[in-house]
């Protein structure tokens, strides 16, 4: 799954799941061009990133005209697109839906529906041109279930796993295809945040109780959804696109 001469693109690139996808990408000999809100926090991960090629690009994917840059910007240095990891993506905050407000939802779906539209919006053109590409999209099994207290979370990967389908009907044609991820809890920073926010001052007993909702009794680890985020985009899974795979455990089998 040599991905040498390639350029892959990551939103979200300075979070736990972004910085496995860059490193496990440069294992493969990709260059690299990285996303996310803060340089300071993108200059901190490239410091943990092996690769010899690397674009690190601050934008609010929230913003039409922020992505429109990342994505013209990587275009320039590197002349090609050939992997968009869309990846960036928040939790906001835990409420029930009668108790949630107008700016949690602006929050999440902000980043979480128009950040993903957007990345779509102007990578996808790129990869028709080139009529070459393939991206992965990074839902949850919070797109396929229902989670109380997480109605907005729960909506906007739902949202997501809408995009992926119809993107990849769209690029069908042109030799791109679109697929998606579905995690559960994957052991990061924000599962850190949904423990607290779930269950405050009592993040460890938070923990427990989500790790034994999946039948391996543990969170996935960031390097696990991203050594699926790199075979999504390989040549091995050339027929697949439209499609989102469930990394959870066996949680999915639980339910219909």
């Amino acid at each position: 799954m040599s991905f040498s001469g390639k350029v892959v693109l990551i939103t979200g690139a300075a979070g736990g799941i972004g910085i496995a996808a860059a490193k496990a990408f440069a294992k493969e000999g990709a260059k690299l061009a990285l996303v996310d809100l803060s340089k300071d926090a993108l200059e901190q991960a490239a410091r943990s990133i092996n690769a010899e090629d690397i674009l690190l690009l601050s934008a609010d994917v929230s913003k039409e005209q922020g992505v429109k840059n990342y994505v013209e910007d990587t275009k320039n240095a590197f002349g090609q697109i050939d992997v968009f990891i869309n990846n960036a993506g928040i939790n906001g905050d835990f409420a029930n839906l009668d108790e949630q407000t107008e700016k949690n939802f602006n929050a999440v779906f902000g980043v979480n529906v128009l950040g993903a539209f957007f990345g779509l919006k102007y990578v996808l053109p790129i990869m028709k041109e080139q009529r070459s590409g393939a991206v992965v999209n990074t839902a949850s099994n919070g797109g396929l279930l229902g989670a109380p207290g997480m109605g907005l979370y729960v909506a906007s990967k739902h949202a997501v796993l809408g995009l992926n389908k119809t993107a990849a009907l769209e690029v069908a044609d042109f030799g791109v295809r679109v697929n998606a991820v579905a995690p559960s809890g994957v052991d990061t920073q924000m599962m850190r945040s949904i423990e607290t926010n779930a269950m405050p001052a009592k993040e460890v007993e938070a923990r427990t109780a989500f790790e034994s909702s999946v039948p391996m009794k543990r969170y996935a680890t960031a390097e696990e959804i991203a050594d699926l985020m790199v075979f999504l985009s390989s040549d091995k899974a050339s027929f697949i696109s439209g499609s989102y795979y469930r990394i959870d455990g066996g949680q999915g089998a639980t339910s219909v």
